[in-house]
């Protein structure tokens, strides 16, 4: 009830939001705050069984592989909210992780692999209680020269007419302007994935992207370790904040103020 509440939600915004530039936000990843040192060791042992029998050649197929092997072994559950070794934890016992969770462990293994990736948000403007938003993530791939949006909680890539994948800017951009056709691809064959969830968090042209910049995964998890068995978690979070190291969100496509009007 705490971690969802509508006032808490706005409150965030309020507190994480900036307006932002496409240009700005080019070079942007999460590799820039998260060396390879500082990742926990339990996702170096997890690595090694994802790819103990198949070695991808391509920056995609490696985040494809990832984002299949944690499809596979990961149910989805209840949020988590706890350092990013637990969550691992947790998430292969099959007790619990949302889209947030999912994509705070895909961040680590990103890192460990040499892939440039960043966290990106959804949220509706003007703000809507029946709609909690999402998180999904970006890599660049080298071979193909650009950022490409990938999901891996349900587990879909994004590509238009001449089958290339797509961004996230490029995908948002496409479905705003209705400028060419789009199509996703999902990459367990053998899920079938819903179509309102697509249409709920990417196709809804009422959809605001924002990137999460400047999230410190070695600090997050040293504080939840100590905060989480007794404190709210939004207290934790906000305790960082005050301490001036918190993440930001940032809106490159919208002025992030239109949350915040009313319907």
């Amino acid at each position: 009830m705490f971690k969802r509440h509508p006032f808490l939600y706005l409150v965030r915004f309020r507190l994480l939001s900036k307006n932002t530039n496409i240009e700005t936000i080019a070079d942007y990843s999460y590799n820039n705050h998260n060396s390879k040192d500082e990742i926990p060791e339990c996702f170096y042992e997890i690595n090694s069984r994802i790819f103990e029998s198949y070695k991808p050649k391509t920056d995609l197929d490696k985040v494809k592989c990832l984002s299949l092997w944690l499809h596979k072994h990961i149910k989805k559950g209840p949020g988590l909210s706890v350092s990013s070794d637990v969550a691992l934890k947790i998430m292969l016992e099959g007790k619990g992780g949302v889209c947030s969770d999912m994509v705070q462990i895909f961040n680590n293994f990103c890192v460990i692999n040499d892939i440039k990736v960043r966290e990106w948000g959804a949220t509706l403007a003007p703000f809507s209680k029946n709609y909690g938003g999402h998180s999904f993530n970006e890599v660049y791939c080298k071979e193909l020269s650009k950022w490409v949006l990938i999901d891996p909680y349900w587990g879909i890539l994004f590509f238009n007419k001449l089958k290339l994948p797509l961004s996230v800017i490029e995908t948002y951009k496409i479905i705003r302007e209705n400028i060419s056709e789009i199509n996703y691809v999902v990459i367990d064959k053998n899920e079938v994935l819903q179509k309102e969830n697509v249409y709920k968090n990417y196709l809804n042209p009422d959809i605001a992207p924002f990137l999460i910049c400047g999230y410190h995964n070695k600090t997050y998890d040293k504080f939840l370790k100590v905060t989480r068995p007794y404190l709210p978690v939004f207290i934790t979070h906000f305790t960082v904040f005050l301490l001036n190291k918190s993440y930001s969100y940032k809106f490159p496509l919208d002025n992030y103020k239109n949350i915040f009007i009313k319907h």
